[in-house]
């Protein structure tokens, strides 16, 4: 399990260029030397290392997180966690970096004692100044005890740090804390949809796709809340379209069931497209296990139109190839599509 430190850093590809710019903003004398150049972010990491080692060994602690910082983006972890280790009693960003690093075995070694050590710490500083440091530290906790990662496994305790995270709705607090209780409310352990409507609402208000795509489903199926057709539509169209691809595949479904069989198949070929999951989870910021989800649906439709020749040219074969991927993909899903399909519901 990998821990997210999206509360610190944008997109991959952002990332450094973003803490160039931060870098910038705060040291005159850094700014000066990068400001007339037009190079990639990569050669201005080389121009700023020097001036950023300059100012650590005149004991500016400030400057030594965005060293170690940007040998963390850089993927220089062992010189990171280096860094990070000097400052880590004074600085809780560096302790935060530190945890992350020793729980993903990115420097020298993976420790995970140390590392839910470190994000504890973090996670209850005795400082009101954290802000997003310590949303991100309970919400990567909660993740741990939820998994079993590091500590014992405890719904519970997950639970109890991902309220803590949530911080009643705040949108400068974890929304991926507020997402996932969520997501905890519709486990059949923990099931309490009203809780879970109410979660993935405040996420998805907070900027949530995840949580948006889950709330077109509430819609569809009354899950906590009151059927709503023309709600479901919308916020799985507006998912779908910001790269949701279980909304994606749901509304393929929708396309499907409601005659609208050129949508449908239209839609559910450009979902079988998809080939590299991990990618579009880091893009998207969605789980794995739903995208897997939204495939195999999208897929199991599109099979569905080929199969029969609705809002495409019939094709057997083909139709054939897509059930058989799909079932591949989501064994569970496609049996019930399968069942609806025995019972003439698709």
């Amino acid at each position: 399990m990998e821990m997210d430190c999206s509360q610190l850093n944008s997109t991959e590809k952002t990332r450094t260029s973003k803490l160039l710019d931060e870098i910038n903003e705060i040291y005159q004398d850094i700014r000066e030397e990068s400001v007339q150049s037009a190079e990639t972010p990569g050669e201005k990491v080389e121009k700023i290392l020097p001036l950023l080692k300059e100012k650590v060994e005149r004991g500016d602690t400030q400057a030594a997180f965005f060293l170690g910082q940007l040998y963390y983006e850089e993927g220089r972890c062992a010189e990171a966690e280096i860094i990070f280790d000097g400052i880590k009693d004074e600085d809780p960003r560096a302790l935060y970096q530190l945890a992350v690093i020793y729980y993903d075995g990115l420097g020298s070694k993976e420790d995970l004692g140390k590392a839910i050590e470190y994000m504890t710490t973090v996670a209850f500083w005795d400082s009101s100044e954290l802000g997003c440091i310590r949303y991100a530290a309970l919400y990567n906790l909660g993740r741990a005890y939820l998994e079993g990662f590091g500590v014992e496994a405890s719904s519970a305790e997950a639970e109890r740090l991902w309220l803590l995270a949530a911080d009643d709705g705040n949108p400068n607090a974890s929304v991926k804390a507020q997402s996932s209780l969520g997501m905890f409310y519709c486990r059949p352990e923990t099931l309490d949809l009203r809780k879970a409507f109410l979660w993935h609402s405040e996420a998805c208000g907070n900027g949530s796709l995840e949580s948006q795509g889950a709330l077109g489903v509430m819609y569809l199926y009354g899950h906590g809340v009151q059927k709503d057709p023309d709600a479901a539509l919308f916020c799985l169209k507006e998912a779908a379209e910001r790269g949701n691809v279980y909304a994606q595949g749901q509304l393929t479904a929708c396309y499907y069931n409601r005659k609208l069989y050129s949508r449908a198949a239209a839609l559910g070929e450009r979902v079988c497209g998809y080939e590299d999951i991990s990618a579009i989870a880091r893009h998207t910021d969605c789980l794995e296990e739903y995208i897997r989800k939204g495939i195999a649906i999208a897929m199991f439709y599109y099979a569905r139109c080929l199969q029969l020749g609705r809002g495409v040219l019939k094709n057997r074969d083909r139709a054939k190839n897509y059930f058989t991927q799909a079932a591949r993909i989501d064994p569970e899903i496609c049996k019930e599509l399968q069942m609806d399909v025995l019972h003439g519901r698709i």
